[in-house]
């Protein structure tokens, strides 16, 4: 197996390149490739209808949803699939599509909030941009979607001195997400010293600060009339780091969900170096828009699961058949017991830092998993003397959910919700512990190796 200190490097080196669900997408696409998966396209029935016994294949929709999968070398038309899926999009704040705010001295962004954020995180941090951009390629006649990453700092959320702010120790830190949470992109004094004469008789665009504009274009290398739109989203510039006495613990944006994201991809790689005996189909699937209930086109609730597996197994006569031989592992962050708020959790489910990959489980629901789901890859864990934790939410508490009960209602196919437990969730900076990464990783991958033979011993439905 791959070496726990060799796993957490390429871990930093993965999440540290993840700058936005788009980055994320790309950084997975370079791990596939490295593992010799082909890309092919959703626009092109050729591709889907070459697809070969021992083939590697991956696409994307939107630059934001990637899905792979591996062909077994005995596979057959309706023997079903072996799949894991996360999702690659994190609570951030959002340029607004008129973005140009400002007022007492300083250019300002306007943002849009995704998801629930612990938005009070992101006061006091240097950030910057990142997503893609729509360029013009005026010799070819073409546009072109392009990633971008500023790697300086550029905006700040400066918090509120205590000298103007008393209320603080009563009421707690309380602010306004229109109005106090606008990032500081430069003052006006500096932007109107930088112009030159002809830039200051010339009005700025109506959209956007023209300096905004201009650091992309400088980051793209391109001229700013080239850009034409843009998807972008405010990021730490801090990079994932591990830390803690005995380097144990690592801290990271966007933990949730893009530990889950590595694992599952890199399980798939590591588990595909022979496919020989396989009769199935290893798939992963990551989802954008898990953080703000996956309804959109490349959502884990549109019809783009099904479709996909209906496209695979291509004889519409034995899909049912190969839903019934499925699973899938919804791989999604768990909450750790946090020391400074035991009280948070139920007495009995208390998923620790260290201790292995949680099994979540709701009664109503919000989580996939039952006993059969459970039984199966708690038997494969046991098999490798693999810890593993179980998770119920307390009865006086609001449980979250994942893509696990989307896709299974959609697809009819069994389900387990599992996570790495981590603390500060959905924080600018969140935290997980070295071990899990490794047992995730390993209880994944033999999760590939062997589901197949274990659900044949498996009497459920006749």
């Amino acid at each position: 197996k791959m070496e726990d200190a060799t796993l957490t490097e390429d871990f930093l080196s993965f999440i540290n390149g993840c700058h936005s669900e788009f980055h994320a997408v790309k950084q997975v696409k370079g791990m596939l490739e490295k593992g010799g998966f082909k890309c092919i396209s959703e626009k092109s029935d050729k591709d889907w209808e070459n697809l070969v016994p021992n083939g590697k294949y991956y696409f994307t929709r939107n630059q934001s949803t990637i899905i792979a999968f591996a062909v077994g070398g005995k596979y057959e038309t309706g023997n079903g699939f072996i799949m894991s899926g996360a999702h690659t999009d994190s609570p951030c704040l959002k340029v607004k599509p008129l973005s140009k705010r400002g007022g007492s001295g300083f250019l300002q962004v306007g943002i849009e909030t995704y998801g629930g954020g612990l938005w009070n995180t992101w006061f006091d941090r240097n950030l910057t941009v990142a997503g893609r951009v729509i360029v013009e390629d005026e010799a070819k006649k073409k546009f072109e979607c392009k990633l971008v990453h500023v790697p300086r700092p550029i905006l700040y959320i400066p918090n509120l001195a205590i000298h103007l702010n008393r209320d603080i120790y009563t009421k707690g830190f309380q602010y306004n997400k229109e109005t106090n949470l606008l990032p500081i992109l430069a003052s006006e004094q500096f932007n109107k010293e930088s112009k030159s004469s002809e830039e200051k008789k010339s009005e700025d665009p109506e959209e956007h600060h023209s300096v905004l504009i201009d650091i992309l274009a400088k980051e793209l290398k391109v001229s700013p009339s080239r850009i034409k739109d843009f998807d972008l989203g405010l990021c730490d510039t801090q990079p994932a780091c591990v830390h803690g006495a005995f380097k144990e613990f690592i801290s990271a944006r966007g933990l949730d969900n893009l530990c889950m994201s590595y694992i599952c991809t890199r399980a798939l790689i590591d588990s595909c170096e022979d496919l020989k005996n396989e009769k199935q189909i290893r798939m992963v699937a990551l989802f954008d828009h898990e953080e703000i209930g996956s309804r959109s086109q490349q959502g884990a609730a549109s019809c783009m699961m099904s479709r996909v597996l209906q496209r695979i197994n291509g004889d519409a006569k034995t899909y049912d058949t190969a839903l019934r031989r499925s699973f899938l592992v919804s791989a999604d962050m768990a909450h750790a017991l946090h020391p400074n708020y035991a009280s948070k959790h139920e007495s009995l489910h208390r998923p620790m830092i260290h201790k292995g990959l949680v099994i979540k489980k709701n009664g109503n629901q919000r989580y996939a998993t039952n006993a059969v789901t459970t039984f199966i890859i708690e038997h494969i864990a046991k098999k490798h003397k693999i810890p593993i934790q179980k998770f119920v939410v307390r009865n006086d508490m609001g449980c979250g959910s994942t893509i696990g009960p989307i896709i299974s209602a959609n697809t009819g196919v069994r389900t387990i919700d599992v996570g790495v437990p981590q603390f500060a969730m959905h924080s600018i900076r969140e935290m997980c512990g070295t071990k899990d990464l490794a047992l995730s990783y390993l209880l994944m991958k033999n999760y590939y190796l062997e589901y197949g033979a274990l659900d044949e011993s498996l009497i459920v439905d006749m």
